[in-house]
């Protein structure tokens, strides 16, 4: 298949990543459609570019469903699936959260995104030995417990897990995370407007902000590239980071040929034994 020629699908094509990687495939000449929840002047240039964009917004189920029906007619046969939804609202310790709000997070971050691939899979393409692509985005709190942000870290990480399970079950298809790191988007700003209820994460924004510590757009689309572009045996079922993967590396791609469990949530500690580390046990 000529990879010059490829069809897209990205869901909120109006968030930052979306609008550079639906810009990135429109220049490589591709066919691009997607879903889009506000008006902007780049979503308007990406409509202008020939993208096909439908209004979704993932925290209402028939606007979901109406969207999935125009893309699985217009958008048949795609091989990239990207999802970019995220919120990080609400921000602020769990007990003191609104938990409709939080339950919401939950459908926007997680089980909204899960209808729109059960919706689309049907019109996948089956025309590449490789198989079409699944990108879902990760965020924090897989080797840590990143507080005042349960709604949002919990979708990320049941998100990663689902990536792995899909992967399991679809044998035509990749699934695969990406964590992106600390991107300059739009997300920031429910941090930015929660203030003392972010916690320590306020302070560090204003401080990236500041000083502009981010990772570049640039890498966070040529990451997402490498993964679509990357054989099932290498990514199917895992976790990236932007930041901290040596993407196109032999040497990583050898690593993970050789261990199914590398970028994939785990528990800690299954080693461990009383014996190995001289513990009489329990006596009861």
């Amino acid at each position: 298949m000529n990879k010059d020629a490829r069809k897209a699908i990205v869901i909120s094509a109006s968030s930052d990543i979306g609008l550079a990687l639906s810009n990135r495939w429109l220049g490589r000449g591709w066919t691009v459609a997607g879903t889009s929840r506000t008006e902007s002047l780049g979503v308007q240039a990406l409509r202008d570019a020939g993208a096909l964009l439908v209004d979704c917004d993932l925290s209402r189920r028939s606007s979901v469903e109406a969207a999935c029906e125009t893309l699985c007619v217009k958008a048949a046969g795609w091989d990239v699936l990207v999802l970019c939804p995220g919120t990080q609202e609400p921000v602020g310790p769990f007990e003191q959260c609104d938990f409709d709000a939080w339950e919401d997070s939950l459908r926007v971050n997680f089980a909204a995104q899960l209808r729109v691939v059960h919706h689309l899979l049907p019109a996948r393409s089956r025309a590449s030995a490789a198989g079409p692509c699944v990108l879902f985005f990760a965020g924090g709190g897989t080797n840590s417990a990143t507080v005042n942000y349960s709604a949002y870290t919990v979708s990320k990480i049941a998100l990663i897990k689902m990536c792995e399970l899909l992967d399991a079950e679809i044998r035509d298809a990749r699934f695969v995370t990406v964590g992106p790191g600390w991107v300059r988007t739009k997300i920031h700003q429910a941090t930015l407007a929660a203030r003392a209820r972010a916690g320590a994460t306020y302070e560090e924004t204003l401080q990236r902000l500041g000083d502009g510590r981010f990772t570049s757009m640039q890498d966070v689309v040529a990451s997402c590239e490498w993964v679509i572009e990357a054989p099932r045996d290498v990514v199917g079922g895992r976790n990236f980071s932007t930041v901290n993967d040596a993407f196109g590396s032999p040497d990583l791609d050898a690593a993970l040929r050789l261990d199914a469990n590398m970028y994939k949530l785990r528990r800690s500690g299954n080693d461990w034994t009383p014996k190995l580390h001289g513990s009489k046990g329990s006596s009861l």
